[in-house]
């Protein structure tokens, strides 16, 4: 397990963006339920984010695949995970009466056994670890376990990588609400100077012209302060 969290460390440190963290976690965790049940085991992970998309990361293309089948078919083992908060399992495809949709698609695929095991995030946020095993019975009580554990650390790793992305987005809105507040006091600016009005009588001049014109304000301040820094003040100016 120590190392299971310093790969996980590294993933975090590493990114890219949350995609690639998605697809480390679950090869980390393939690897790991693999040496815990002895057979070759195929991992995928949701993760769910208010007013987003569910991202999806796999350590194959086949656990991707039948991660996104389930998210469709809103039916199968780690979708009761994410909604019950504990870990459900899919002991035998063949025999399990459960999710026969679903069912059909794993067995399709050559899977015989799934369990879904979610991890703890932020309020506006959850993700399950969907684990796939090519034959029944190889998810004991002590492979769950392992997996729990394993779950625990990884939603630690999953939700620092989850808030830095946030936080960069926030950081990049702010930036471009600011270039946008620039631009127009700019343009506003250059109408102050023009027509030899106040900043309010300036702002309703450009916005009535961005109305008239059926363009951004922002757009429509942007190309006036480019205009205007091209070719003159003469070249800049308008009246709408």
């Amino acid at each position: 397990m120590a190392d299971d969290l310093e790969q996980l460390v590294d993933l975090v440190a590493g990114m890219e963006d949350i995609k690639s963290v998605l697809d480390g976690l679950t090869e980390v965790a393939a690897a790991t339920m693999t040496g815990t049940t002895g057979v070759p085991i195929e991992c995928a992970v949701t993760l769910h984010r208010r007013k987003r998309t569910a991202t999806i990361g796999g350590s194959s293309g086949t656990a991707m695949v039948l991660d996104r089948i389930e998210q469709t078919l809103g039916d199968g083992p780690c979708v009761d995970a994410l909604q019950s908060g504990v870990p459900v399992l899919l002991g035998d495809v063949s025999s399990d009466r459960r999710w026969p949709e679903y069912r059909s698609a794993l067995s399709a695929a050559g899977i015989a056994s799934a369990l879904g095991i979610p991890m703890k995030l932020d309020d506006d946020a959850g993700a399950v670890l969907d684990f796939f095993a090519p034959v029944s019975g190889r998810f004991s009580e002590q492979a769950v376990a392992d997996g729990v554990r394993f779950a625990g650390m990884a939603g630690k790793a999953l939700r620092l990588a989850v808030r830095i992305v946030s936080a960069d987005q926030r950081a990049e809105h702010l930036k471009a609400a600011m270039d946008t507040r620039t631009v127009i006091d700019l343009a506003c600016g250059i109408i102050m100077a023009q027509s030899k009005c106040n900043k309010e009588a300036a702002f309703q001049l450009l916005r009535n012209a961005s109305n008239t014109r059926n363009q951004k304000l922002n757009d429509l301040a942007q190309s006036l302060v480019d205009r205007f820094a091209g070719q003159g003040a003469a070249a800049a100016y308008f009246d709408d």
